[in-house]
């Protein structure tokens, strides 16, 4: 089965892909033809993950009314 295009999986499904191709590179089994094929497969998956969260800023953003050159508040973390 071929890979889905990065920006038809979900933010969750390109994330859960992304760190299994940074596993496999840490490992050091790949051959470089493969490495070469998972970083590029990895920097499609971070790109649209990136565009994925910069469209959900901007919505949120939205919603709240705020305008959109004002910087997002992080949220506390809530594991402290």
């Amino acid at each position: 089965m071929a890979a889905k295009k990065p920006e038809n999986l979900s933010f969750e499904e390109a994330m859960a892909e992304l760190e299994g191709i940074v596993q496999a590179m840490e490992q050091g089994s790949l051959t470089l033809e493969q490495s070469l094929k998972q970083f590029e497969r990895g920097v499609q998956l971070a790109n649209a993950s990136n565009d994925k969260l910069s469209s959900a800023e901007q919505k949120v953003s939205i919603l709240m009314g705020n305008d959109p050159e004002t910087p997002v508040t992080p949220m506390p973390n809530q594991l402290d």
